[in-house]
């Protein structure tokens, strides 16, 4: 049995993060799709069409691959798979993996699916250069329930704070993380905790001795 652990520690630092990303990205989805490619066929025995040397671009929202194959060149009801040194791009995000499967239905993108070995994604904080960083196996993502699945030896890291599970799930409208892990042998929820600089100078403030009174030191006269 799977076993559910709410993470809401020093974890609460993406909510201000990936949703900014998930704003940008709603309002891009209504935007008009290109797409160019180095060349292009057709193959009759799966029906579908291949690319090379994609690129795909939606406003701000950006996907680059090796080898990308689609049933129907429309973006109406189909599926794209992109394979090879994928690049996947968003508003402040950066997703770097093996191969990604994106579903399209009327011209809104509305799932995907990222695998990797690992596949890493990348969030900055608009103005600031701290990133918070994910890697896993399998990446899936519901855009309109906007929740993101991360599984096979799933890491979250901010700030070198890091939450390790064989599985996470971040739903960025409820701004909440969950952690699961097996219950099988070692497989467990693994949170570390590293103090910032901030936090060790206060609590040596804290751990250090009151120094002792002078006027009630000094030798009293006769």
């Amino acid at each position: 049995m799977m076993q559910r652990h709410a993470v809401a520690i020093f974890f609460l630092g993406i909510a201000g993060l990936l949703p900014l990303a998930g704003s940008a990205q709603t309002d891009d989805l209504r935007l008009p799709i290109s797409l160019d490619a180095d060349s292009t066929a057709y193959d009759g025995n799966s029906s579908m069409l291949v690319f090379e040397g994609l690129r795909l671009s939606q406003g701000s929202i950006g996907v680059e691959a090796d080898i990308g194959r689609a049933s129907k060149l429309d973006f109406q009801d189909s599926v794209w798979r992109f394979e090879g040194n994928v690049v996947i791009d968003v508003e402040n995000g950066h997703i770097e993996c093996d191969s990604a499967d994106l579903q399209f239905f009327d011209h809104v993108l509305k799932f995907a699916t990222i695998r990797g070995k690992p596949a890493t994604f990348e969030v900055r904080r608009p103005g600031s250069d701290d990133i918070t960083y994910a890697e896993a196996g399998l990446l899936e993502y519901n855009l309109d329930s906007g929740v993101v699945e991360f599984s096979e030896e799933a890491v979250f890291t901010e700030g070198g704070n890091q939450i390790a599970s064989s599985f996470i799930a971040y739903n960025i409208n409820e701004r909440r993380i969950n952690a699961e892990s097996s219950g099988e042998g070692d497989d467990k929820v693994k949170i570390t905790f590293t103090p910032s600089a901030d936090d060790a100078s206060v609590e040596d403030e804290t751990n250090q001795e009151p120094e002792p009174d002078a006027s009630s030191t000094e030798d009293e006269g006769p």
